[in-house]
């Protein structure tokens, strides 16, 4: 059997899928490494929306995708960007999502952090998002959560300086109940966030953010880095007071900077791993016995795929998300919040499609054929 696939030309060529997925298996959490998938959402195809409607979410089946990623040992970061919170899930959904989730991850005994901002709020004063900023933490705490501090489109267009940043972060670090995460998201993820921590220059928002870290190093247990920049991670990881974490968001170099060097290593927090789940946690188990060369064997060959779904405007991630999630059978449709399914072409699902067949992501490959000739249909593609 044979598919034909554009590529970026357009041209149509000849694909063999692979015939048998990946074999993997459930597992307990791991011991060297703390690794947090951030995790879709699953739209309800039935609701009369528009893309400018509120969130309508298939609780179901964006609950049952949860309990997969628990099963396989791995964390769920909930609420983040990989749940299009700003990009299609306002603070209302996200609400609802964070204390549902955190409902089933006590269930089931899951471990589960999420997401805190300022998504009520297009502007306002530093006042108004101290405010919105304390609304949210207050959700997560009560449903139980532990939190996860996002940076704020909000204070990236209010601030004046450094000091605002670190008037606002250092009050909210006095007040948490326990140990947050702090969460640097670059502007390839959101260019609103351009300048954050009150300079462009990365080297002067390194210092300030460190300088929020050192002035409460008990309220922060780690910090999530979202820049695609390897090397920069491994110089702040480096500085990084004692006790405090260091949680990769590079999904263009994972595999490296969680396998770490002679002065240490990142835990992961990473939307690559929502279509990586199983592979990414059969991974980190080999890594916590040692194997080193096992884990980059496993781990390495993912890297194409992540970097083409990541892939500029990197934003726009998420799609592939999803795409995949309905090949893979986690979903009965290719539908987002926001509409967000029309954010990539044609050609880059079929290059998604083909990457992570190659890699056995797929558990019925031949269900994964079936649906990607359905999508190709639609565009006209004739087999």
């Amino acid at each position: 059997m044979t598919i034909h696939l554009p590529d970026a030309s357009g041209r149509l060529r000849a694909y063999e899928p692979r015939r048998e997925p990946l074999a993997l298996t459930s597992g307990t959490p791991f011991a060297s490494r703390t690794v947090f998938s951030a995790a879709h959402v699953v739209a309800d195809p039935y609701a009369d929306v528009s893309p400018d409607s509120p969130a309508a979410v298939d609780w179901d089946a964006t609950l049952a995708f949860r309990r997969r990623l628990w099963s396989h040992g791995l964390g769920v970061a909930e609420a983040m960007d990989t749940a299009q919170r700003g990009m299609g899930l306002d603070w209302a959904g996200a609400a609802e999502l964070i204390r549902r989730s955190a409902a089933e991850a006590k269930a089931v005994g899951g471990r589960i952090a999420c997401g805190v901002g300022t998504d009520q709020l297009a502007a306002g004063s530093p006042e108004e998002i101290r405010k919105a900023y304390e609304e949210q933490l207050a959700v997560v705490e009560e449903a139980g959560a532990q939190a996860i501090l996002m940076a704020s489109r909000a204070l990236a267009a209010t601030a004046k300086s450094p000091e605002d940043y670190l008037e606002i972060y250092g009050h909210l670090l006095r007040q948490a109940a326990e140990p947050v995460v702090l969460h640097w998201l670059g502007p390839m993820f959101d260019p609103a966030l351009e300048g954050y921590w009150g300079s462009s220059d990365l080297d002067a928002a390194t210092d300030v953010f460190l300088e929020v870290i050192t002035a409460h190093p008990d309220k922060v247990d780690g910090v999530k880095i979202s820049l695609l920049d390897a090397q920069r991670e491994i110089d702040l990881r480096r500085r990084l007071p004692q006790g405090v974490r260091c949680y990769t968001g590079d999904d263009f170099n994972y595999p490296e900077l969680i396998a770490g060097d002679e002065q240490g290593f990142s835990h992961a927090l990473l939307g690559i791993f929502d279509p990586l789940g199983p592979l990414a946690a059969e991974a980190v188990r080999v890594l916590d016995t040692g194997d080193v060369k096992g884990f980059r064997e496993l781990l390495d060959p993912t890297v194409e795929l992540s970097r083409h779904l990541f892939q500029a405007p990197t934003r726009f991630y998420k799609t592939g998300v999803v795409f995949l999630a309905w090949l893979a059978g986690h979903q009965e449709h290719f539908t987002m919040v926001g509409g967000l399914q029309s954010a990539r072409s044609l050609p880059h699902f079929a290059k998604a499609y083909e990457l992570a067949d190659g890699l056995g992501l797929f558990p019925d490959p031949e269900l994964a054929e079936t649906r990607m000739k359905t999508l190709l249909s639609l565009y006209g593609v004739t087999q």
